[in-house]
């Protein structure tokens, strides 16, 4: 595949808002597979990394993906991109394309390729991960009871968590949540954290139902958020954001006194 190939086939997985360029470097990297200049809205893919089989170009494939992955992320923020590129909303946008691409037979499934690693996948999935979550979600039921024991006797919970259990009070309060909120233990215990974190009964189990059905965390995470952004309203944003600037700046006022009285104290 060259170049001119490789972009038509990302513009077939979805069209891009702003115009960007393709090109093969014609080198070989040991560091990267391929990059993304925001400032030029270039991709830039090291084609001497890739083999000329099938697997090579389907790899291939993919680094052209996450790189432009990082332009739709970067045209979603009117072309630019803030220091830290691989964040949850840019892990959201790349696995959507992935699932297009897969979708549209544009890509290969790599993972359904191989029987031994599905196998393997699925004693993961059942033995640890959902094991797991069952664990958490049961200990979460005995410390509803041992909470209820602690009232009885008088004696504050959250001194029997940090003396007796010697666990973290978050963790305590999550797995309690993980119960009475009866998250599916199938999607493990980080993901059911996320979950008891989620106040709205319908939020999450919309961000549950997603999970379940093989969504990325990052993708339900940035939806979650979105959606949170979207019923927000824009006079509270603007008062949260004052509130945050505001304190910045007493925050530098009073570092820059310090500075100041240090300085003085020094000539």
């Amino acid at each position: 595949m060259n170049q001119d190939k490789i972009k038509e086939k990302l513009l077939a997985i979805e069209d891009a808002p702003l115009e960007f360029s393709l090109v093969f470097s014609g080198k070989k990297s040991k560091k990267v597979n391929g990059l993304y200049k925001p400032q030029s809205r270039e991709i830039i893919i090291h084609n001497r990394n890739f083999q000329p089989d099938e697997t090579g170009q389907n790899l291939l494939l993919y680094t052209a993906i996450h790189e432009y992955a990082h332009h739709l992320h970067a045209c979603s923020r009117g072309g630019t991109l803030s220091a830290r590129a691989h964040n949850c909303e840019f892990w959201a946008i790349f696995h959507e394309l992935l699932e297009k691409a897969q979708a549209k037979k544009i890509y290969k499934d790599v993972f359904n390729a191989s029987p031994e690693l599905l196998k393997l996948t699925e004693v993961i999935r059942n033995k640890y991960l959902k094991n797991n979550g069952e664990l958490v979600k049961e200990m979460g039921k005995h410390l509803l009871k041992a909470h209820d024991l602690c009232t009885g006797i008088g004696v504050r919970f959250e001194d029997y968590v940090d003396r007796m259990l010697r666990i973290p009070r978050t963790a305590a309060n999550m797995a309690m949540k993980m119960f009475e909120y009866d998250i599916a233990p199938e999607v493990g215990a980080d993901n059911m954290r996320f979950l008891a974190g989620i106040r709205d009964s319908d939020e999450r189990q919309a961000a549950e139902k997603a999970l379940v059905r093989g969504k990325s965390p990052d993708t339900v995470k940035f939806q979650a958020k979105k959606k949170d952004k979207e019923e927000e309203d824009p006079v509270a944003m603007l008062e949260k954001e004052k509130t945050r600037l505001e304190r910045t700046i007493a925050s530098l006022s009073k570092r820059l006194d310090e500075v100041k009285k240090e300085l003085k104290e020094k000539k």
